[in-house]
């Protein structure tokens, strides 16, 4: 017999420490269990943030800009998040056509039509195989915002494109729905 059997028994030990001799074991199983539990979602965002899944959730298809074609998806089919004080924020993915992948030099995505290339909107970051935008979404955004793609090539020629936020973001119109 052990010595914390002989302590219990004897009465030498009371009240926590009794539990935590009897229960200790069955706690640690319980700390190994539970994340467990969160391994199928683990495995999921690695697939999505790898490319495994593609670009995104929701498959926006191919984008027509000028010369140049991109392919669109919604990152994750979220509503926008809160960045702080920037406001909420919507993530898209863009890749580029291989034949025009050597001739843009940025891609701009944002909810209405730019005035100039200063107010593109928000620029995509990443290689050119998954490029990662976060739209800002502004709180007075109609249901029938359009969304601007615009692409700048290398030697200063922009192209733009326009389609509907709810072809976009299911999840984002739900949200603008409920605000």
């Amino acid at each position: 017999m052990t010595t914390q059997n002989q302590a219990i028994r004897s009465g030498q030990m009371t009240g926590f420490r009794v539990w935590w001799y009897r229960w200790r074991f069955h706690l640690s199983v319980l700390a190994i269990l539970i994340p467990l539990c969160f391994v199928p979602r683990y495995i999921k965002d690695q697939a999505l943030f790898s490319g495994d899944l593609g670009l995104g959730v929701h498959d926006l298809g191919v984008k027509k800009l000028g010369p140049w074609e991109v392919h669109m998806a919604e990152f994750n089919d979220l509503p926008p998040r809160r960045d702080g004080t920037a406001g909420f924020v919507k993530t898209f993915s863009v890749s580029l056509c291989e034949s025009c992948r050597n001739e843009v030099r940025a891609v701009y995505l944002r909810i209405g039509k730019p005035r100039s290339l200063r107010t593109a909107g928000a620029i995509g970051f990443g290689s050119v195989y998954n490029m990662q935008i976060g739209v800002l979404i502004p709180r007075d955004t109609p249901p029938d915002a359009q969304l601007w793609l615009t692409a700048e090539g290398w030697d200063g020629s922009m192209h733009s494109t326009s389609f509907p936020l709810a072809e976009a973001s299911a999840a984002t119109m739900k949200w603008l729905g409920h605000r």
